[in-house]
């Protein structure tokens, strides 16, 4: 297939696709999907080789937000009856940042919820920053609080921060149907803020909203042109209680699909596969490690995730490895000694620690709300075709960081 040719031997010179390019990619067909995986593995494997990363979540801060983005269980307005509590202590953050750094995470990601920090804010969190890095000497911290004002970004890089993730979420021309409480300018402004301070910038997008190929291209364009160093990859969890919850647009095949675009459109880049990969891949997030070399270990930010030891069984079954605390995860024409690539960039190893925003746009897992394997319905529920919702697949989070049982890790 001449397209995939064009778009391997593109990726291995860092060459950016056209536009056509990346539509063609999420316009093929079920047949031509295992030629798609191969050609972006070939990418994936040049400048990541078989490696895994693995980010472990800490939501510091659940719920009560003011904002209004559709996509979220926290959003202002939200029925999702997810955990609500305030600012987790730093020795409480520490101790749930342990768990997943014990399974073999070596990013963290310290989220919370709201439309951005206040300087007290910013204060809780560097002390936890300082908490987990005086236990966790090698540890890298992401930290994703919203919106940032002037000089906080360097506060927390002062703190310890290693890189800061804020999504840009879905394409400029339709930002304003999904969030009325602030712009798609707003989020820009934030990454460049990151970058500007010398913290490695995560930024990326959630896909499932409804929105359109053009929409997706668009803003993968975009977030190439900001260039982070990693773009977590959410896949929408349509939350009861949410405006979106009827919102069911995606196959496995789909979230493939738009993986190998992401990986064709940034190929040296960390790409995660965030929220949403237990719902909406299922049985075939082994097949998506081709694509990805990132993702979330555990339970995310309001849903549950798959069994941490679960996820390790994959990555082996699969051929992958899992990352070490010693290597550094971006190329070294990126990484420069450490994950920024840009001037006075952090010397980490590698986003976001976190599953890619405050934004909870998913993970779930029926297999810790009703039985069955993580990424198949209950024995007792009958077979769902492709396009039908799997609302079994999606289960609140009730452990971990705002509760007194252990997480899941």
């Amino acid at each position: 297939m001449d397209l995939l040719n064009t778009l391997v031997d593109k990726g291995l010179r860092r060459e950016t696709p056209t536009r056509a390019e990346a539509l063609a990619v999420l316009a093929t067909s079920d047949d031509e999907l295992l030629d798609v995986v191969a050609a972006a593995g070939k990418v994936r494997r040049h400048w990541f080789g078989r490696r895994v990363k693995l980010n472990y979540l800490v939501n510091l801060k659940s719920g009560l937000c003011p904002e209004d983005c559709s996509y979220c269980s926290q959003r202002l307005g939200s029925k999702a009856d997810i955990l609500k509590y305030t600012w987790l202590k730093p020795d409480e953050a520490s101790r749930a940042a342990a768990a997943g750094l014990a399974g073999g995470a070596k990013r963290v990601c310290l989220v919370a919820s709201g439309r951005g920090p206040t300087d007290r804010d910013v204060d809780r969190v560097s002390d936890t920053i300082k908490a987990i890095k005086g236990q966790n000497e090698d540890v890298e911290v992401c930290a994703c609080l919203g919106l940032l004002s002037d000089g906080q970004a360097e506060r927390l890089r002062e703190a310890g921060a290693d890189a800061y993730n804020h999504n840009l979420n879905t394409s400029e021309s339709t930002y304003g149907e999904i969030t009325t409480t602030h712009t798609y300018a707003d989020r820009v402004d934030t990454v460049r803020k990151a970058h500007a301070a010398g913290l490695s910038a995560c930024s990326g997008l959630i896909a499932g909203m409804g929105e359109t190929d053009e929409d997706l291209v668009d803003v993968v364009f975009s977030l190439r042109e900001l260039d982070p160093d990693s773009v977590p990859v959410n896949f929408l969890i349509p939350f009861e209680g949410t405006p979106l919850a009827k919102e069911w647009n995606l196959t496995p095949q789909r979230c493939l699909r738009i993986l190998a675009m992401v990986r064709f459109v940034c190929p040296d880049v960390e790409v995660r596969i965030a929220g949403g990969r237990e719902v909406h891949l299922r049985t075939m997030q082994p097949l998506a490690l081709h694509l990805a070399n990132s993702i979330f270990l555990g339970d995310y930010l309001t849903s549950e995730g798959q069994a941490g030891k679960a996820d390790l069984e994959m990555i082996a079954d699969a051929g992958f490895e899992v990352e070490g605390a010693g290597e550094v995860t971006l190329p070294e024409h990126r990484a420069g000694g450490g994950c920024g690539s840009h001037a006075g960039g952090g010397a980490c190893g590698s986003d976001d620690g976190g599953r890619g925003s405050h934004d909870d746009a998913g993970g779930g897992c029926g297999s810790h709300a009703g039985g069955g394997v993580c990424g198949t319905a209950p024995a007792s529920a009958p077979a769902a075709s492709a396009d039908e919702p799997r609302p079994d697949l999606v289960a609140v989070r009730r452990r971990g960081a705002g509760t007194d049982l252990a997480p899941n890790a």
